[in-house]
């Protein structure tokens, strides 16, 4: 190990750069605060021209200033020391672009090879130059930056010593080194280039997780950056397995689109999230990047605006709902409500100075005549209007009264002002074609009946009954629904189409046109105001719905369903696409018909595909277990492998007694006493008994285990329990810790994308026998920790006598 003096010395010479880069810093806050008070004063002057140069000037002055004073953890993160390059061109931020050293860079003299460091670039969130327009700071997305992560001791280029420094604030506390020329004397302003620390990446991998997730910018690895800055052609296609960075690599690649082509992205990002959990663990990741506003990152049940579900269905109503199917079903059934809504039954009114009637069979014929038509039901009402009038023409007798064709467009132009313009008649109107809302839709096929007619020769019995109570649980509201339901919903939007809506003048626009009649003046506005209420418009409309972004990012792409594809498609018909995920991994049941509706989603667009294959979340003694399930979940797949060892192998805990039986499903009164205890098969078929005493007794035994996990690491510790058990389990945890701290209960599904110090993982074979997918959501559980792993086994998992429950042991057939 270094002496204490080196390492102390170097921090020391990393606190004065970082020193000079606030002062620097602190200088051009100055000089945007000096532009804000400036741009203030130009109002004074009153013409338009200076109130327009003042409105862009605090513009930028503004945003300026708020990318200056975002402090983060770790605003300076990293190093290299660069060999001289094969020319001397330098890029915008100043630093030389050759990605090669010069041929002479390296010479051998009679202690070996020898060379001198040319230059020295340190890496950051964001640009900073000197008054000399030199570099203080690299921003991480530069061009620049890319050997800091790229750079390997196979292909070192021109980087000699990479160097990660962690901050805290403006203070330095520590250094870690990797050198990538071993075999070069380097020197650095005579004296010879020190080496501190025993790997950057070891280090970074050991920091103890908290309930967001860090950004990796400082321990990017090489082919992780590769995908990162891969350009944005088309289709990216990422895969990889747990512990792969493959979330973290999404959201960097959104930071860094925005950063090398802004106007381009100014359209927005989408990124896609399976889950509320997922999103809130993420969402602080591109703000520390120096991103925010350009990315909209949504779970899936909350791409629809003005939707949030987080419910999850049982996996037979889930796999009906996801399915491609149910496309045909929705069109159905959006036009069947229409056809089985009451409607009057007579039209009269007065025309030609008679009276004129259309009978209930003449109506229909327009009824049927109308839902002919091909466009969205909610858009067909035009078509019926279109049609009605010409019914009620043919019975005033128009035809016979104008015979000669001159006349006859004329009559029956001035025919339909009259007619269509009268209340009687648009108040018919709307009860002969009411607006149809897709939630009504959604709750009408509730009725098991009429969904049965609406479902012929699409789904089977079995199939619609599951699927009509599911839906009874829905609100007019809209409460109740399930993250499946979101996507049915969105189906239905475009089935049915939204009706146009009559403009409505805003409130300041009559108050603008009442000013201008008194004074003769129109109101002068800057073009902040002109920006801001066109941005105020266009924020109304995305709050009833945006489908149109210039990337789409999807996350966990494996677990989309058919339906849920359609759904994402939509909103990138004009888009470049980064998919990222692990087949591995998949909840879904029938992967094939996702895949068929990810393709048509993303078209004929061409397709780049990556591989991410070092596993840096989990050390290899969690790995090696995992991976025995990774055998039976998806045969022939290749782990990731991991690059660390704790020396700590997980730890196996029993339940003698199993589990009390799982809660009742939803609907069911919460609090119902039972009358005795009794027996009820678990999802993996095993015995679990009910009563006070058998729930007592399991919930100590996961309390233990969590507790002694929580004593074990410093930060923070994952109970994954089967989807029906997360709230009994969240119950018995609840005064376990401090409030709100380190302990969370989450469930199978939800553990996606998730990671945590330590992991409890209760009943493993129930969590593999909720579903046909069950395998590989236990492979996701098992996943999780980047420190400590235990396993809570009941009888049903049949664990040895060391607590080793068959699936997870190596000899078992079911593991292998």
């Amino acid at each position: 190990m270094e002496p204490v003096d080196v390492r102390e010395r170097e921090i020391r010479h990393e606190q004065r750069h970082l020193d000079a880069v606030y002062r620097r810093l602190t200088e051009k806050i100055h000089e945007a605060e000096f532009l804000v008070a400036d741009a203030a004063r130009r109002v004074q002057v009153g013409t338009p021209g200076a109130l327009a140069e003042r409105d862009a000037q605090v513009f930028q002055a503004g945003l300026h200033l708020h990318r200056l004073n975002s402090e983060f953890e770790d605003f300076l993160f990293g190093r290299v020391d660069l060999l001289p390059g094969k020319d001397g061109e330098r890029g915008p931020d100043g630093a030389y672009t050759s990605l090669e050293p010069a041929d002479d860079a390296v010479r051998e003299d009679e202690g070996g090879p020898v060379a001198d460091i040319a230059e020295t670039l340190h890496i950051g969130r964001l640009g900073v130059l000197d008054a000399d327009y030199q570099p203080l700071v690299i921003d991480w997305r530069a061009p620049a930056a890319a050997p800091f992560y790229r750079a390997t001791p196979v292909a070192p280029g021109r980087v000699v010593r990479r160097r990660v420094i962690r901050s805290r604030g403006r203070k330095v506390l520590s250094v870690e080194d990797d050198l990538l020329r071993p075999g070069v004397r380097a020197r650095l302003d005579g004296a010879e280039l020190p080496v501190v620390g025993d790997g950057a990446l070891m280090a970074a991998l050991g920091q103890e997780r908290g309930h967001r997730m860090r950004d990796i910018v400082a321990s990017i690895q090489a082919e992780q950056d590769r995908v990162i800055r891969a350009p944005a052609v088309a289709v990216t296609e990422v895969t990889g397995g747990p512990g792969t960075g493959k979330t973290a690599v999404a959201l960097h690649r959104a930071a860094y689109l925005l950063y090398a082509d802004r106007r381009r992205y100014a359209g927005g990002i989408l990124v896609v999230s399976p889950t509320p959990l997922l999103v809130s663990y993420t969402e602080g990741v591109l703000p520390a990047l120096g991103e925010e506003g350009q990315v909209a990152i949504r779970a899936l049940g909350s791409l629809v605006e003005g939707v949030e579900a987080d419910a999850y269905d049982e996996p037979p109503v889930a796999l009906v709902k996801g399915s491609a199917r149910m496309a045909r079903l929705l069109h159905r059934a959006a036009r069947g409500l229409l056809e089985a809504a009451p409607a009057p039954e007579r039209l009269r009114l007065v025309a030609f100075g008679r009276r004129v009637e259309l009978t209930a069979e003449e109506l229909a014929e327009v009824r049927r005549q109308t839902l002919s038509g091909t466009a969205p039901v909610n858009l067909l009402r035009p078509r019926a209007r279109r049609l009605l009038l010409d019914a009620l023409w043919r019975a005033a007798g128009g035809p016979q009264r104008y015979p000669e064709p001159e006349l006859v467009e004329e009559a029956r132009a001035a025919f339909d002002e009259d007619l269509g313009t009268e209340d009687d008649f648009r108040d018919f109107l709307a009860a002969f074609w009411p607006e149809v809302t897709p939630l009504a839709v959604l709750r009408a096929m509730a009725d098991e009946r009429r969904l049965g007619r609406w479902a012929r020769r699409m789904l089977r019995p079995g199939e619609i009954r599951v699927l009509a109570r599911s839906l009874r649980r829905v609100t007019p509201e809209g409460s109740g629904l399930s993250v499946h339901d979101v996507a049915l919903l969105d189906e239905l939007r475009v089935l049915l189409g939204a009706p146009p809506r009559p403009e409505r003048r805003r409130p300041e626009a009559e108050e603008a046109d009442a000013l201008a009649q008194l004074t003769g003046l129109a109101e002068l506005t800057t073009h902040a105001d002109r920006v801001a209420a066109s941005r105020g418009a266009s924020d109304a409309g995305e709050r009833e719905e945006r489908t149109e972004y210039a990337h789409v990012i999807v996350d966990e792409a494996q677990d989309l369903t058919p339906m849920q594809w359609r759904m994402v498609g939509r909103r990138g018909r004009r888009a470049t696409w980064t998919i990222v995920g692990d087949p591995a991994q998949s909840s879904w049941q029938a992967p094939q018909e996702a895949a068929a509706e990810r393709d048509a989603a993303l078209g004929d667009r061409r397709r780049r595909r990556f591989e991410l294959t070092v596993n840096y979340r989990n050390p290899a003694e969690i790995a090696t277990v995992a991976d025995r399930v990774l055998r039976l979940a998806a045969p022939g797949t290749v782990p990731p492998r991991a690059v660390r060892a704790t020396g700590v192998d997980p730890l196996f805990l029993r339940l003698p007694d199993g589990l009390p039986a799982a809660p009742p499903a939803r609907g069911r009164r919460a609090g119902a006493r039972e009358a005795a205890p009794r027996t009820t098969a678990t999802p993996s078929g095993a015995a679990a008994t009910t009563g006070a005493g058998a729930e007592a007794t399991a919930r100590e035994a996961v309390r233990e285990a969590a507790g002694r996990l929580l004593r074990e690491v410093t930060g923070t510790v994952g109970v994954v329990v089967a989807m029906a058990r997360r709230e009994q389990v969240g119950r018995w945890l609840a005064d376990l810790g401090e409030p709100g701290g380190r302990l969370v209960v989450v469930g199978s599904l939800e553990a996606k994308g998730l990671e945590y110090d330590a992991t409890l993982v209760v009943a493993p074979a129930e969590i593999a026998g909720e579903s046909p997918a069950g395998p590989r959501v236990l492979y996701v559980a098992l996943t999780r920790a980047t420190q400590r792993l235990a396993v809570l086994s009941g009888p049903g998992d049949e664990p040895d006598a060391e607590g080793v429950p068959v699936l997870l042991r190596p000899e078992s057939p079911r593991a292998r």
